[in-house]
């Protein structure tokens, strides 16, 4: 009796074992869980949306493995990414994943004029769009309280802010958004992208923290190419509240949304 006890336990043990074997092969080759904490990429990704990031998209490296432990030197299976493309990657110095919007590739120079973005030294297209509009309340579980360009709001009330639709040189079409004019990043120098690196910025112009703040000043700087991780192209789930167990919380319209 012991020893068929014995025996399944043993069996069991495996079973775990090989599960989590395979979920862990499946989450370093083919796709990871991301759950987006900021507003950072609003209104393209919003706090609280879940997506899974293709990692077959831009090859592998030593940041494809959890905790950064895949032997592997460089990228192999390598693919460039491609401008607009959201991306998911390991920031080089704090050691933690973020998702930006791939603007320039390297050879390009980037800068931001009164707010617009220049690449290669061309203004990109704007069009107007319809503002977006949020309600002013702690979101998700860091409980965040979102900027408006219309304040002051009160909290329950609607915060606004100016949308656009960017379109970048290669035809990539997104929105982005505006809180204020004269902000600290809408004035840059010329950033020129260095061979195998790239230059990532949020949709959320006014509260992104991405390329256009230096590394050696604590920011993000330019993200050489062994750090990507795998492009973001669709939200699987979205929940606006603290856990995903508030079911009332849920976005319904975001579920299955194309990333773009």
């Amino acid at each position: 009796m012991a020893s068929k006890a014995k025996e399944g336990l043993t069996e069991t043990v495996k079973t775990i074992v090989y599960a989590l074997l395979i979920a862990g092969i499946f989450r370093t080759l083919f796709f990871q869980p991301f759950w987006i904490p900021s507003g950072s990429m609003k209104d393209t990704l919003l706090i609280g949306d879940f997506l899974f990031v293709n990692k077959m998209a831009y090859g592998y490296s030593r940041h494809s493995c959890p905790f950064s432990m895949c032997p592997i030197t460089g990228r192999i299976l390598a693919s460039e990414p491609e401008r607009g493309d959201v991306a998911v990657f390991r920031h080089p110095t704090r050691g933690v994943d973020f998702i930006k919007r791939v603007i320039g590739l390297p050879g390009d120079t980037i800068q931001m004029k009164d707010g617009v973005l220049h690449i290669n030294g061309a203004p990109v297209q704007l069009a107007d769009a319809p503002p977006f509009l949020e309600t002013k309340d702690l979101q998700g579980p860091q409980r965040l309280m979102p900027r408006c360009a219309n304040d002051p709001v009160g909290r329950g009330g609607q915060c606004a802010k100016e949308r656009k639709i960017e379109t970048l040189p290669n035809g990539a079409s997104h929105s982005i958004l505006n809180i204020t004019d004269g902000w600290v990043a809408d004035d840059t120098p010329v950033f020129t992208v260095p061979e195998g690196q790239y230059f990532f910025m949020g949709d959320n112009r006014d509260n992104s923290e991405d390329s256009r703040f230096a590394a050696a000043a604590g920011g993000l700087g330019m993200v050489p190419a062994e750090f990507l991780i795998g492009r973001a192209d669709r939200i699987m789930f979205s929940s606006a509240g603290r856990s995903l167990f508030f079911v009332w919380t849920w976005r319904p319209d975001r579920f299955f949304k194309a990333v773009e």
